[in-house]
């Protein structure tokens, strides 16, 4: 047995589960983490539309704020440009003054859509794009989503239900039990919640930077709402159950192998410095008791819910402000280059092979609609549009969600976290997402159209 493990005498010594208190844990665990699973996971039909209750508040706080919607984003945009220059990070790394000084850039272009933007900007496939569709809903999701992400990770649920996915969730994707919650949470939520998550549970010592790095890389994808979208463009909402199972398989299954490979495979096992480790343990007996006692232990250094809704808000304003300027610079400049140049053309070339083995019956505009996906996740399904062939659409429409990198917001959001990936590591794994999900989708494809 390992050193680690928990053994059956160590858990005779666990406090009883009627131990002085027990209730009414119990009755704070259940109710706290019932609240975030419901806000994260169960969809309510609200004025007609049915999605996730965060999504109907998100909605409802854009709503009431109404025309002061767009100045909060560039004030948002201001504090994340100037802030790396005030504390020092932007000089952490090569990467990171690259970043700071494209915050510059995306500083500019929103101060030029709240003004007069330039007719090349106010195209409304880049500048409103970026501007009101990804900024406005990024910048209000994190902070938002962020107060409620506590009910979620504070109050024992991971620690509870990691106690039982553990055997499956290492030897297949090479992390930690409690990951469970954040990989279903990063693919059924917002990416940029998922990241939030991931990070916050990395800097408390809870991952390490390979695990952090995995989960970051391999389930924070697009939330469900923007998979309804890609679905309706496609004009394959008649398959949506199948699509979506599709998406959810094809994505942890390619996440499986690429923690096999480089480079996620070479990331070091490293905690964040500064932080207490808290690696998960080997349990060989009494499942129930010590899921519950490392849930207690969670629960007791809980600050409480209004401090730990405030601690969290705090942090998605933060990662919120890193993430918006980055949206529109990077955003912005791979949108113009999908525009104006014919790089993705060419990048379509690596896929072409791949496609042909998928059989699509245009495999040169299959792959230069997956390149898209580098920029934007949605450009590969306008690319397509509603005429494409429905094999090439669902095919296409799964890869745009289970390759999971994208630059107008994905790669600045995870550039903006502490997780130790550069930016070739991203590139390289959006490579290797792609070619395996083409793989893997195809034969599934042929079995349902």
């Amino acid at each position: 047995m390992s050193e680690h493990a928990i053994s059956e005498e160590q858990t005779a010594a666990l406090v009883p589960v009627n131990a002085p208190g027990a209730g009414k844990d119990a009755l704070k665990l259940i109710l706290c983490s019932a609240l975030g699973i419901f806000m994260f996971f169960i969809p309510i039909t609200v004025g007609g539309k049915s999605t996730i209750p965060l999504d109907h508040v998100v909605n409802w706080v854009k709503s009431v704020s109404g025309e002061a919607v767009p100045w909060l984003m560039l004030a948002l945009v201001l504090f994340g440009t100037i802030r790396p220059f005030v504390t020092g990070r932007w000089k952490k790394s090569l990467t990171q003054i690259i970043f700071s000084f494209l915050n510059v850039v995306g500083l500019i272009a929103a101060i030029l859509m709240m003004t007069a933007p330039p007719a090349w900007l106010a195209d409304e496939t880049i500048g409103p794009f970026l501007w009101k569709t990804l900024v406005t809903s990024v910048g209000l999701i994190v902070p938002i989503g962020a107060i409620f992400l506590g009910f979620l990770i504070g109050f024992g649920l991971m620690e509870f239900v990691g106690v039982f996915v553990r055997p499956i969730m290492y030897p297949i994707w090479r992390t930690p039990g409690r990951s469970a919650v954040d990989a279903v949470a990063s693919f059924v939520g917002s990416y940029s919640l998922g990241l939030l998550l991931t990070n916050r549970v990395y800097k408390q010592g809870g991952y390490t930077a390979k695990e952090a790095a995995i989960i970051a890389t391999g389930f924070s994808t697009v939330s469900v709402t923007f998979m309804v979208i890609v679905a309706n463009t496609l004009q394959i909402m008649d398959l949506w159950l199948q699509y979506f199972f599709t998406a959810f398989f094809v994505t942890f299954v390619v996440t499986a192998i690429c923690v096999r490979i480089p480079p996620l495979s070479t990331i070091p096992d490293t905690h964040f410095p500064g932080s207490t480790p808290n690696p998960e343990q080997p349990i060989t007996r009494h499942k129930m008791q010590v899921a519950w006692e490392q849930a207690r232990g969670t629960l007791h250094a809980n600050p409480g819910i209004v401090q730990t809704m405030w601690l969290n808000f705090k942090d998605g304003v933060i990662m919120a402000s890193a993430i918006l300027p980055s949206i529109m610079s990077v955003g912005l400049l791979g949108l113009l280059a999908a525009k104006y140049t014919p790089i993705f053309d060419w990048m379509g070339w690596i896929f072409v092979p791949f496609n042909k083995l998928a059989g699509m019956p245009d495999p040169l505009l299959g792959g230069k609609a997956i390149s898209l996906g580098l920029v934007e996740m949605f450009l590969p399904a306008t690319e397509i549009g509603p005429e494409g062939d429905t094999l090439t659409a669902f095919i296409i429409a799964v890869v745009a969600v289970s390759g999971i990198i994208f630059l107008s917001a994905m790669v600045p959001s995870i550039m903006a976290t502490d997780i130790p990936v550069k930016f070739w590591h991203l590139l390289v794994i959006w490579v290797e997402r792609v070619i395996l999900s083409i793989l893997i989708t195809a034969p599934i494809a042929h079995l349902i159209i």
